[in-house]
């Protein structure tokens, strides 16, 4: 009895030692390398922060540009990506950030850019299991996926089958003037946000022409993808632990209502 005991003590401590050094190897000793390979190669950043990262000050800054009006200017970086703006003005164009334990490096060459995304055999993109809860597109995929929705999206770009599209675009604009005119008395002017206006235009002209005679079924999945966008902004700006997205919070019970219902079928939709 004593020897099993022994064994199962054993057996548990060794399980317990493997996970935790497992564990510590991801979160701490793996960054901390990062850090010192992209140090070594010219890029600057923030010290590594035990598991959060940078996660506190993006969500802070987040929090604070969108407390204030934006300026009549088209400097919109401060407002759309504060964070990524202000370790560009710190530390320069060759710069890195942390998504928690995960280091990524900012890059505003363009012709870099360029390289990344044509080679993208090379520089594979890191799924998220959270972004899988979006309808995915060309740009999140890889290797022969990549080529392959390419190819097929390529004739659809044709500026013939653009000129195609012209008469639903007509109507989407043709629609949102005659809104914009109902809101204005007649003896008179008023001020407008056209903000919502411009994105019901957009899900309306993108609805008109991939859905074609079941557009008021695509401004629907149009709305219920936005926003399942703000809810993953709001899920990815928040301290993240492993296995967090299957507890039953009311924003997970959410995502997963608007995946199962709109997301995987306008994955069929597109697939047939």
């Amino acid at each position: 009895m004593e020897v099993l005991y022994t064994i199962v003590v054993l057996f548990s401590a060794g399980f317990i030692s493997y996970n935790a050094w497992k564990f510590l190897k991801r979160a701490w000793f793996e960054p901390r390398e990062a850090e010192r390979r992209l140090r070594q190669q010219g890029f600057s950043g923030n010290s590594y922060r035990f598991m959060v990262g940078d996660s506190r000050e993006m969500a802070a800054m987040a929090k604070e540009a969108l407390s204030k009006p934006i300026p009549f200017s088209n400097d919109i970086a401060p407002r759309v990506i504060p964070f990524i703006h202000h370790s560009l003005l710190k530390y320069g164009e060759n710069c890195f950030m942390w998504l928690g334990s995960k280091p990524a490096i900012v890059i505003s060459d363009h012709q870099t850019i360029k390289e990344i995304l044509s080679k993208n055999y090379v520089f594979v993109k890191n799924s998220s299991p959270l972004g899988n809860l979006l309808a995915q597109g060309v740009a999140t995929y890889d290797s022969d996926k990549w080529a392959k929705h390419r190819r097929l999206l390529n004739p659809a770009f044709h500026l013939e089958k653009l000129k195609l599209m012209l008469p639903s675009m007509y109507l989407s604009c043709g629609d949102m003037l005659s809104e914009l005119d109902k809101m204005v008395p007649s003896d008179g002017a008023c001020e407008v946000d056209v903000w919502p206006c411009l994105q019901a235009l957009t899900s309306d002209v993108i609805s008109r022409t991939a859905f074609g005679s079941s557009y008021l079924e695509g401004r629907k999945i149009f709305e219920l993808q936005k926003e399942q966008a703000v809810l993953l902004m709001k899920a990815a700006q928040m301290l993240y632990f492993p296995g967090w997205r299957f507890m039953p919070t009311k924003t997970n019970r959410r995502m997963a209502q608007i995946y199962k219902q709109h997301g995987a079928p306008l994955i069929l939709h597109r697939l047939h």
